[in-house]
């Protein structure tokens, strides 16, 4: 066994150990301890990440219910104004059909009145002919000179003349 690598030196062993030993040292100043911080830094990052979007979405989640919730308050004001805006519709409806019936009863009453003046206006030219022929009988009556039976008598006749044409 003349292999000198296989032969136990003890200051290849001592050389070897301490050049392992300065290797992680170095190894752990200038490679794993930037490593590691990076990597616990990428850990954070990441944990960070996760508790944000954890946040938007619970975020998110209270969002959507309040917009659900807007949304339905939204459509019962809507609902509430259309059921209104019907119940406005349906009493000015009533006002106009109210305002409508007391117009046509007014023009009725004008109407009436109209046809009652224009009555008593007929009666008073009536009665204005009966006193203009009352007067054209008694003249004749004067003119021929009748006896007081005749009067009447033509009186009579010209009084249901007059309530003849009356009807």
């Amino acid at each position: 066994m003349d292999n000198p690598l296989v032969q136990p030196d003890p200051g290849l062993f001592f050389w070897t150990i301490l050049t392992f030993l300065t290797l992680v040292f170095l190894l752990k100043k200038f490679a794993w301890g930037p490593l590691l911080k990076a990597l616990e830094e990428r850990q954070e990052t990441i944990r960070t990440a996760l508790d944000d979007a954890e946040q938007a979405k619970q975020e998110l989640t209270r969002l959507q219910n309040e917009s659900a919730q807007i949304i339905a308050e939204a459509r019962a004001e809507a609902q509430s104004i259309v059921t209104k805006s019907r119940a406005e519709a349906e009493r000015v409806r009533e006002d106009l059909k109210e305002k409508a019936k007391n117009e046509a009863d007014a023009i009725l009453k004008n109407a009436e009145r109209q046809i009652h003046l224009e009555t008593d206006r007929a009666v008073q030219q009536i009665r204005q002919e009966v006193v203009e022929l009352s007067l054209n009988v008694a003249s004749k009556l004067i003119r021929k000179n009748l006896t007081q039976e005749d009067n009447d008598a033509l009186i009579q006749e010209s009084l249901s003349q007059i309530e003849s044409s009356r009807h």
